[in-house]
């Protein structure tokens, strides 16, 4: 049957420069089964089904499907998916929009033009054990003493995460093939526009190549940066530049300790699709 359809740009710095996520609306009475078929169709790094919500607080639930599992969560989808159902008529209850998905009731709000949700919890966190920390570096070709830090960093998509100390070294790593997810990031020069260039791989999610833009990712990262003091928000965090992509993201903390993460969504495809 014909449901509408949307295909966004999100955290780009102008349309096609961000992570595109496909988003079914009207995606009521679809199956487990068909909905994980049309996400691998799509071979982008995360599809997303709009339900209505089936908790009270909730404006609508959504589900995210990479190509080859569900997700309880994942920030691009989250905010794209957030605009198709803005563009396609929703309407909040609250000044705040609140999406239902697995992981719980994600909050976001209005920036402006763009689109912000709150960083979830961690799952987990702390510091990655020898071995794996040992396992990191290879998969990177890097001595372990080059990076600063190897941590856990998970809300969700199963985040380990390795810390350099420049942007540059970042954009030059080669990783080898993985069989774990992984992010990297590093610091950008003083006085720079951006304050970190992040790199996503996910192999495990079903993405083969590298992940463009990651708002999970940009969130955990943000928990533990601003937790530890390395950064203060707000922060620009730019991502993509190693494929030749301009990923924006946006972080911020409100008076309650919340941290943002925000960035540009952009419609490109817009229509019906028949599943």
């Amino acid at each position: 049957m014909p449901r509408r359809f949307a295909q966004v740009d999100v955290f780009g710095s102008a349309g096609g420069a961000g992570n595109p996520v496909a988003v079914v609306l009207d995606a009521e009475g679809m199956s487990d089964e068909e909905m994980q078929r049309f996400a691998n169709w799509t071979n982008l790094a995360e599809t997303t089904f709009v339900l209505p919500p089936s908790r009270p607080e909730a404006d609508y639930r959504v589900r995210i499907f990479t190509p080859v599992l569900e997700l309880p969560f994942a920030g691009h989808p989250t905010l794209g998916t957030c605009h198709a159902w803005l563009q396609g008529g929703g309407e909040a209850a609250a000044e705040e929009i609140v999406q239902e998905c697995d992981a719980g009731l994600v909050r976001i709000r209005r920036e402006g033009d763009e689109l912000a949700f709150a960083a979830p919890p961690l799952i987990r966190s702390g510091r990655a054990s020898d071995e794996e920390t040992a396992k990191v570096a290879a998969a990177l070709g890097v001595d372990p003493a080059e990076m600063l830090a190897v941590e856990w960093v998970d809300n969700g998509p199963g985040w380990i995460v390795a810390m350099f100390e420049s942007a540059e070294r970042v954009l030059e790593l080669r990783p080898d093939r993985l069989d774990f997810d992984l992010g990297v990031v590093g610091f950008h020069p003083p006085g720079s526009e951006a304050a970190i260039e992040l790199r996503a791989f996910a192999p495990v999610n079903g993405l083969a190549m590298e992940d463009p833009v990651t708002g999970s990712l940009n969130a955990s990262v943000a928990q533990w940066l601003l937790g530890n003091g390395r950064l203060t928000a707000p922060y620009l965090a730019t991502q993509g530049g190693a494929i030749g992509r301009g990923g924006r993201i946006r972080i911020s903390e409100d008076g309650e300790g919340t941290i943002w993460v925000g960035g540009r969504s952009e419609t490109v495809i817009a229509g019906e699709v028949n599943l």
